[in-house]
C-alpha cells in the first residue's frame, strides 16, 4: 500500500500533532507502507533522514500561515494527490481537501471543541467543529486515538460507528525510559530544581490543561512548608492569561519554574526525576504526556475524564479537577513515597502496551478501510 501523507499542518517544533505525525511514520514504514511525505520546507530534510524509504515532497515556505496553508490544502494538494500514484490518502490533524481523488483516512484527536469550547479560542472553536463535522460526513475512514474520542465525536458530530478506527498512540521505550540518576541530576540542575524533589507538568499551557487550578492546589499543599517541592511548568505558552497573576500570589518560598518548550532529548530525564507529574487536564483526546510519564517511571497523578483512564488504568493516581482535589491529592503523594514507587512501577509495565507498531497496524486497518469504501 502507497499512502500519501500530508504533514504540512504540523508545527514547526514538531510538538503536539507533529509528535504524532513523527512518531508514526517510521512505524508505518516498517509495517511495510510505502510512504509519499508532503512537508514543508522547515520539515523535508527532517522526515527524509527519519523515515525509510520515504519520498517527500517539499512544498517550500510559503504556506507557513494558517490560511495560506488551509488554501494549498484546497487548491494545490488535490493536484499532488492526484499525479502521486498512492493508494490512499492520510490527513493527520482534522482537516481535508473538498476535492480528494485519493480515498482519505482523516485523524481527528479529541472533541473538545463540542464539549468544553470555553477552553479554545474562538476562531480555533468554530474552525475546529466545521472541520470535524465535514471530515466525519466525507472522509472513508476516521482515525482515533481513544475510544473516549470515538465516542464524544459520534455524540457532537455524528458519523457512522463503523467508520471510526481507535488507534492508541504508542511510546517509543528507547526514547523513553527511567534514566539514570546522573542523567535526571543533570535536566534537573538546567532547571534549578532538585532531582527526585519537584512537582512536573509538562504540556501547552492553555485553559484546558488546567494549569491555574494546579497552581493553586500546589499552594494549598504546600504553601505551610518551608520545604515546598517547586512546581516546574514545561511546555509551549498558550493563550491562558491567568497563570502569571496566580503565580504570583504564591508565598515567597515557593518556587514556579517555566522552562517554555523542553527540549525532546531533556524529556526522560525530566519525567523520571520529578517527584509527580501532575496532569489535572479537564479533558484529552489522548494524554500522551501521561503515558511518557508512566514509560518512564514516573508517579502521574491526572484526572479520571474522558481518554486519561483508558491511558493510565489502575498505575496513575486520580483526582478531581478543583485545586482542592489536587492539593490533597499532591499531598498524598508527596507523603507516601512508597505508594509513588508502586505507582511508577506499575506505570512503566502498562506504558509498555502502547506501541507505534501497534498504532499503525491500526492506521492500515483505516487505510483499507478507506479503499474498500471507495472501491464500494
Amino acid at each position: 500500500m502507497h499512502v500519501l501523507v500530508d504533514a504540512t499542518a504540523i508545527p514547526a517544533n514538531l510538538a503536539g500533532v507533529g509528535r504524532y505525525v513523527d512518531d508514526l511514520l517510521p512505524a508505518l514504514a516498517d509495517e511495510g507502507v510505502r510512504l509519499s511525505v508532503v512537508a514543508r520546507a522547515d520539515h523535508a530534510a527532517h522526515f527524509a533522514a527519519t523515515v525509510p524509504g520515504a519520498r517527500v515532497l517539499d512544498v517550500g515556505t510559503s504556506i507557513d500561515r494558517r490560511a495560506a496553508r488551509m488554501a494549498w490544502e484546497q487548491i494545490r494538494l488535490p493536484a499532488i494527490a492526484r499525479a502521486s500514484g498512492c493508494d490512499v490518502q492520510l490527513s493527520p490533524h482534522y482537516t481535508m481537501p473538498v476535492s480528494h481523488p485519493l480515498p482519505t483516512a482523516v485523524t481527528l484527536h479529541d472533541a473538545t471543541f463540542f464539549t468544553m469550547p470555553e477552553v479554545h479560542e474562538p476562531a480555533k472553536r468554530h474552525f475546529f467543529r466545521a472541520a470535524t463535522r465535514y471530515a466525519v460526513r466525507h472522509a472513508e475512514a476516521l482515525v482515533v486515538p481513544s475510544v473516549a474520542t470515538r465516542n464524544e465525536v459520534l455524540a457532537h458530530a455524528g458519523g457512522e460507528a463503523d467508520r471510526f478506527v481507535v488507534a492508541y498512540h504508542g511510546v517509543d521505550t528507547r526514547r523513553f525510559h527511567r534514566v539514570g540518576q546522573s542523567e535526571a541530576r543533570r535536566v534537573a540542575e538546567s532547571l534549578d530544581v532538585p532531582a527526585g524533589g519537584y512537582i512536573a507538568f509538562l504540556g501547552t499551557l492553555e485553559p484546558r490543561k488546567n494549569v491555574p487550578a494546579l497552581v493553586r492546589g500546589w499552594i494549598q499543599a504546600f504553601g505551610d512548608s518551608p520545604d515546598a517541592p517547586p512546581l516546574v511548568l514545561a511546555g509551549m505558552k498558550g493563550w491562558d492569561e491567568t497563570i502569571e497573576a496566580i503565580v504570583a500570589s504564591a508565598p515567597g518560598h515557593m518556587r514556579v519554574v517555566a522552562p517554555g518548550y523542553l527540549p525532546l532529548e531533556d524529556l526522560p530525564g525530566f519525567l523520571s526525576g520529578a517527584m509527580v507529574l501532575a496532569y489535572p487536564s479537564l479533558g484529552e483526546g489522548f494524554g500522551l504526556p501521561v503515558l511518557e510519564a508512566m514509560a518512564c517511571g514516573a508517579c502521574a497523578l491526572t484526572t479520571p475524564v474522558l481518554s486519561l483512564p483508558e491511558v493510565g488504568g489502575d498505575a496513575v493516581a486520580y483526582c478531581g479537577t478543583s485545586p482542592g482535589q489536587i492539593a490533597q491529592a499532591l499531598r498524598n503523594l508527596a507523603a507516601d513515597p512508597e505508594r509513588r514507587g508502586e505507582l511508577g512501577a506499575a506505570a512503566a509495565e502498562r506504558a509498555s502496551r502502547f506501541t507505534w507498531r501497534r498504532s499503525a497496524a491500526a492506521h492500515v486497518q483505516a487505510f483499507e478501510d478507506a479503499l474498500r469504501r471507495r472501491r464500494g
